[in-house]
């Protein structure tokens, strides 16, 4: 018997009564339909369902984004089960009890017919009718086409929403587990409204109900009272009608705050601000409004016949509201005026020249015109630093080193909105953005045209078109990739560092990452550089691997190959290619993220073994037959056309001795096809050609 007593306790405290709380509520809620109820329970149930409404109310004017509020369709839906469940309660009371008067249903039904409406059913019946048409045809119904409207845009915006997702965790702005927890926030707001959607038809039914359900009882209550209770027809009208109608305002009114709830987050436009606090910022934004507003009450104000006190009182209080409104801004204005520059007076001796004016050159440097200098004002906060700080720790994660820090400054020579990127002051991009725009970008399949200045991205020269902000989820929608300026310009940065990123690796930089290396493999690294292999080479073979888009993050591999093959040769190409036998997984890695399959482009056997004499005969040197190197860059351009329109990378795979010659030949006219060999292939993986270029001449 303890130990039963014992079992049934640790099964009672390993429930959670908030996990019992809504399955206890829907066997309530059935309950009441079923099983007759007194009057005392009706009155509790009566007022909880006021309760919950204002409860929902009040959190639906909280939230400041509608996933907050996520569990509202299906609150809606047991707020609705719970009013239909009461009227069935109330109603089997009514019939039953009706005849003893109006206080047989309970005290709330009781107050609400006689109280509310002055105990006339005439009243009543007109009050219930215009709240049922208020809920009904107005509130219920924009609420509805609202959510209806909102679940089709945000299904159709979500290609878009996912691609800028992306983008900015390409672009190093965003990490994976924001990244992750953005791609549930899109899915889930598309799922809410979808159901919001379905929910709104269970409030508009429940309209219909509540005025189905007062006429059965009017009428019920009518036959009821005169053939089984011998009441005359108009007590019977009286005392039944007087019920229904409590019964049906008892319930509509609950039901009218629910909608207005479930109206003001459909309607809710995410912000980081309470509903309230937007409600009187951009009400009461711009004082000349306020001051225009007070005139016009104030003129109707003195037209004879008008309530001229009302209506002067009013255009007062507006006044006051303006004036201190103005007041304000003046104080803000004086308060954030920067103080005039202090221009210094001009040196009267010439200073000598000395080695202090040899700058060196920025490895990196961002040139902005004047009015691009918000995005990248420390005082300002800067949006575009932020963004460049997470693009540096992006790439040191990916790549493998720290590039040196990007230096920033304006330049007057610029136009106002341009930009421009240099390498150890050599310009290697440019471009031109708009603060307060945006810039839909064109990936290739979008569902319509927007308004805005035509122009291509920057950084892949896509098609795009700068749009205003309000046109954001309208661009969306169509399968537009919208970004805001600063990422227009990071990404622009991303993509130059990362084709540069052989440039970016000086010998410093190697340094410092050996260095770094030697906290973790001290003895690996004294034994190579400076014993085994000149800092030089190694920093040769780095750029090696950089240059074909080979990452170096894997140095533990990297320098473990150097240190068994450097002894036989200190030819950095040599080097290279075991290295890149040994970084095989990754290299394929990098290609072909999932998937046991690599579909690769092949030779034709005849070029291949052309290309291998070529090789054998010339030492790897000579450059390739005119002929022969332009039908073979013809073939592989066409090839790699066709390999991406289908989805696929565009891979060559060909003999080792080859492979630097292609790689270095085919790079320069088709940056985006790799050439790997076949010794990088792992044994797991299954090849599957399906492209062969003949290189007819």
């Amino acid at each position: 018997m303890a130990g039963a007593t014992l079992t049934l306790q640790n099964v009672l405290g390993r429930l959670n009564i908030f996990q019992l709380a809504a399955p206890l509520l829907i066997i309530m809620v059935l309950s009441m339909m079923v099983l007759p109820l007194p009057p005392f329970i009706l009155d509790v149930f009566f007022t909880f369902n006021i309760a919950l409404s204002i409860l929902v109310l009040l959190v639906a004017v909280q939230v400041r984004k509608t996933l907050e509020f996520s569990v509202f369709p299906t609150v809606l839906l047991v707020t609705t089960l719970l009013r239909l469940s009461l009227n069935v309660a109330s109603t089997r009371v009514v019939m039953m009890e009706g005849h003893n008067g109006p206080a047989a249903a309970g005290k709330v039904i009781e107050a609400f017919g006689e109280f509310l409406v002055g105990g006339n059913y005439a009243v009543g019946i007109i009050v219930f009718l215009i709240l049922v048409i208020i809920n009904f045809m107005v509130i219920t119904k924009g609420a509805g086409r609202v959510a209806e409207v909102a679940a089709r845009f945000t299904l159709d915006a979500m290609p878009g929403k996912q691609m800028a997702i992306d983008a900015d965790l390409n672009a190093g702005l965003i990490g994976e587990d924001e990244a992750r927890q953005r791609r549930q926030d899109v899915a889930r707001e598309a799922e809410f409204f979808g159901s919001m959607d379905g929910a709104s038809k269970f409030v508009r039914g429940d309209a219909i109900a509540g005025i189905i359900i007062t006429l059965i009882n009017v009428i019920g209550g009518l036959i009821i009272g005169v053939v089984q209770h011998d009441l005359s027809l108009a007590e019977a009208a009286k005392i039944y009608t007087s019920l229904a109608i409590g019964d049906g305002l008892v319930a509509q009114i609950p039901a009218l705050v629910i909608s207005i709830a479930a109206g003001m987050v459909v309607t809710r436009v995410s912000d980081e601000k309470e509903i309230g606090v937007q409600f009187i910022s951009q009400i009461f934004h711009n004082h000349q409004v306020v001051y225009i507003t007070a005139g016009i009450v104030g003129g109707m104000g003195l037209i004879p016949g008008m309530p001229n006190l009302v209506f002067l009182l009013l255009a007062s209080a507006l006044g006051y509201i303006g004036w201190r409104m103005s007041r304000r801004s003046r104080e803000q204005a004086r308060a954030t005026a920067a103080p005039a520059p202090v221009v210094p007076p001009p040196s009267q001796e010439s200073q000598e020249a000395s080695w202090s004016d040899v700058v060196p050159l920025d490895v990196l440097g961002l040139e902005v015109g004047y009015r691009l200098i918000p995005l990248v004002d420390k005082n300002q906060d800067g949006e575009l630093l932020r963004r460049i700080r997470g693009i540096r720790k992006k790439f040191a994660q990916d790549v493998g080193f720290l590039v040196p820090p990007v230096h920033i400054r304006d330049n007057l020579e610029l136009r106002p909105n341009a930009y421009r990127i240099l390498l150890k002051g050599v310009e290697v991009g440019q471009g031109e953005v708009f603060p307060g725009q945006m810039l839909a970008i064109n990936p290739g399949r979008v569902a319509g045209t927007l308004p805005g200045t035509v122009t291509t991205d920057p950084a892949f020269g896509l098609p795009a078109i700068w749009i205003d902000m309000s046109l954001r989820d309208q661009a969306q929608a169509y399968g537009y990739t919208v970004v805001d300026s600063s990422t227009v310009v990071a990404t622009h940065l991303n993509h130059l560092m990362l084709s540069n990123a052989s440039a970016l690796l000086g010998r410093q930089e190697v340094q410092q990452l050996l260095d770094h290396l030697a906290k973790e493999m001290p003895k690996l690294v004294e034994d190579l550089v400076p014993k085994i292999l000149p800092l030089g080479t190694l920093q040769k073979v780095l750029q090696n691997l950089l240059d074909e888009g080979v990452h170096i993050r894997d140095m533990r591999t990297i320098i473990e190959t150097l240190a068994e093959h450097a002894a036989r040769t200190q030819n950095p190409d040599e080097l290279t290619a075991q290295v890149r036998v040994a970084l095989g997984r990754a290299i394929v890695q990098q290609l072909y993220p999932s998937g046991n399959e690599m579909s690769v482009m092949t030779l034709d056997p005849q070029l291949e073994r052309l290309l291998l004499q070529t090789v054998a005969g010339t030492a790897g040197t000579s450059a390739l037959e005119p002929g022969l190197a332009e039908g073979l860059l013809k073939e592989a351009a066409a090839a790699t056309r066709r390999q991406e329109e289908l989805g696929m990378p565009a891979v060559l795979l060909v003999p080792s001795a080859i492979r630097l010659l292609l790689s270095r030949f085919l790079r320069r006219s088709i940056p985006q096809l790799k050439v790997i060999a076949h010794g990088e292939v792992p044994e797991t993986k299954i090849l599957k050609v399906t492209s062969i270029i003949g290189g007819r001449s």
